[in-house]
């Protein structure tokens, strides 16, 4: 029987001082630095640390066709809520696209809460808020002409779009056309166009 536990006892000291060497963080270095100091310089970092933040709350719901809906509020006035979905599966997004909306606010360093509308989906994440600078209107002079090439260009298509259907060839170079366009070539303009 003492046998028996003095082999435990060796057996349970060589498991621990084991556990202690593997499970070491410092770094490499550190090994030469006498005790003290590393217990100097570990007080000094906590010192320098950020304050703790408490979550006042949080909430997911998650559901198994992929969408989710999320909220937290932190003890520093961050409040954050986001729901998603996946949508549009198809060989190309086998996995779907994921779509996400939601908003958060904060409080600036001035004092002022900053409020932020988001939507993040096949075509990037789009952001709103009143911090976020907006562009000058465009004058109304400017807008005309930007609305008058506009309607050009789709008089323009339309034409073509019209003698495509009494002309077959001149159907098939339009779609021509079209495809090399969407694959980012130019082709030139069509002739008799």
């Amino acid at each position: 029987m003492n046998t028996f536990l003095l082999v435990c006892a060796i057996g349970l000291f060589l498991a621990v001082t084991s556990c202690q060497s593997q499970h070491h963080h410092g770094h490499p270095n550190q090994n030469n630095i006498p005790r003290d100091e590393k217990a100097s310089d570990h007080r000094d970092h906590h010192r320098e640390s950020t304050t703790w933040i408490p979550i006042l709350k949080y909430n997911k719901e998650q559901s198994e066709d992929g969408s989710y809906k999320t909220e937290y509020e932190t003890g520093n006035n961050i409040v954050h809520e986001e729901t998603g979905f996946l949508k549009d599966f198809s060989e190309t997004n086998p996995n779907g696209v994921l779509v996400q909306h939601g908003q958060y606010s904060y409080q600036s360093p001035e004092g002022d809460v900053v409020n932020v509308q988001y939507t993040a989906d096949e075509n990037g994440f789009r952001a709103t808020g009143d911090h976020i600078p907006t562009p000058p209107a465009i004058p109304d002079e400017i807008q005309k002409g930007l609305d008058q090439i506009y309607a050009g260009i789709k008089l323009q298509q339309e034409r073509l779009e019209q003698r495509a259907k009494s002309d077959p060839d001149f159907a098939r170079k339009l779609e021509e056309r079209r495809l090399a366009n969407k694959n980012g070539q130019y082709i030139g303009p069509l002739e008799n166009a």
